[in-house]
């Protein structure tokens, strides 16, 4: 009965993706594939836990999900984000930085927008880099179809800088929280493996993404002191959450929460001289109805399906297999994690790999601990729905499809990721 429920819940599992993977030939939108996924898992679950054992399996049931709904958080901070960022975006926010831009030349454009993602996503994470840099490529790129190269650059540019800082991706931070890294080391030992696994698919990429970019012809209709302030307020109070994040110990959420609820307050009072002629630019109502929730239900629907991968077990004894039927040796294992985070969540499968092997076994700073900090942080960009960067982009560029980024932007992103993974294991004197 436990082998015909697990391998049930196994097959609905890769059902699901396919269905996702195949939204425009079933035509039938991701968000309704991933929610019915999502759902019909957990009330599997439930129904074998209450079989099993009555009021006790329920539960337990129960209990197991409300431990779900802790990587569910990440909903909320996509939200947030999003939201402070369409408020930048519809008041002409980003001219401060679009204006500096003076190249129309694809290739360079292509550069010098990747590393803002590498950069940005170092220090406030690959989520939040990916959006805003994102929406800056779409002041530059008029061409629906260069735009979605970009916007594949530009995922794997934020998950490759989130990688090798403590705080530039959640699967980082779990690892220094926990003590299984140190902040030095990763930087030391991971930055330079991140930035090859970026500039490895850009310089590819170079031979196929030629000519100029004419960006959209802008009229930019707010005063140059209120794009200015609000611009200053909001992407200052995305720098904060990180900050905000470490001092007081809360969830990353709340501290976004809390520069949206300052952001929204300084557009209150821009908006009070305009007295009943408040420009729609300033009515946050419209700004928040520019966020686009499909995306944000997809990925609700995705975290709840892996999330009982993790309630039954399946995710630990994947772990198990790899290392009993595949390789003992470490540098597989991790390396074949990292490219199963593009298809489950790194979030449970770092999770997972952290109560597999103590800190007795590999002290802190191990090769193993950065090496999978580095893996299940770039591993995420070989499949759109990988990583919460490449949900992110789908929600921004509705063109942006799995099964596009699966045939243009997947090679790519191994070819970075294996190169970047040969670079960590040569600096380390692990490669032979």
């Amino acid at each position: 009965m436990v082998f015909t429920v697990f391998t049930v819940i196994a097959i609905i599992f890769v059902l699901g993706y396919i269905a996702i993977a195949l939204e425009h030939p079933i035509k039938t939108n991701k968000a309704a594939s991933s929610l019915l996924l999502g759902t019909a898992l957990w009330l599997i679950w439930f129904k074998y836990q209450e079989f099993l054992y009555g009021a006790e399996g329920l539960k337990k049931a129960s209990a197991e999900l409300l431990h779900n709904f802790e990587e569910l958080q990440i909903l909320f901070f996509l939200i947030g984000a999003m939201a402070i960022a369409s408020i930048i975006d519809k008041n002409d926010g980003f001219s401060v930085i679009t204006s500096r831009i003076k190249t129309n030349n694809t290739q360079v454009l292509m550069w010098i927008l990747s590393w803002i993602a590498f950069i940005f996503s170092s220090f406030l994470g690959n989520l939040t880099a990916t959006i805003i840099t994102l929406t800056l490529a779409h002041k530059f790129v008029s061409d629906p179809e260069k735009r979605l190269y970009f916007a594949g650059m530009i995922v794997i540019a934020a998950n490759a800088g989130g990688a090798w800082s403590p705080i530039g991706d959640v699967t980082t931070t779990m690892l220094w929280i926990g003590g299984q890294i140190s902040a030095l080391s990763i930087i030391k030992t991971v930055l330079l493996p991140s930035l090859i696994c970026l500039t490895v698919p850009l310089i590819v990429l170079n031979f196929f993404v030629k000519g100029t970019s004419e960006p959209p012809i802008e009229t930019l209709e707010t005063p140059k002191y209120e794009r200015n302030i609000i611009f200053i307020v909001g992407v200052g109070g995305l720098l904060t959450v990180p900050v905000i994040r470490t001092i007081f110990h809360v969830p990353p959420y709340i501290a976004v929460f809390f520069a949206l609820g300052i952001l929204w307050t300084v557009v209150e009072f821009l908006s009070r001289k305009y007295g009943r002629d408040v420009p729609k630019r300033l009515n946050l109502f419209y700004a928040l109805r520019k966020i686009d929730m499909a995306t944000i239900l997809f990925f609700a629907g995705i975290l709840l399906a892996v999330g009982v991968l993790g309630s039954t077990g399946q995710l630990a004894a994947f772990a198990t297999v790899l290392e009993e039927k595949i390789s003992s040796d470490t540098r597989i294992i991790v390396y074949l994690i990292g490219i199963f985070s593009a298809i489950v969540d790194n979030v449970p499968l770092v999770a997972a790999t952290m109560k597999m092997y103590s800190l007795e076994i590999f002290h802190q700073d191990h090769l193993m601990w950065e090496f999978i900090a580095y893996c299940a942080g770039t591993g995420g960009s070989l499949l759109i729905i990988g990583s919460a960067a490449g949900v992110a982009a789908m929600g921004i560029d509705k063109n942006l499809t799995f099964g596009w980024f699966f045939k243009k932007i997947c090679p790519l992103a191994a070819l970075g990721y294996t190169a970047g993974a040969l670079a960590y294991l040569l600096i380390r004197g692990a490669l032979f």
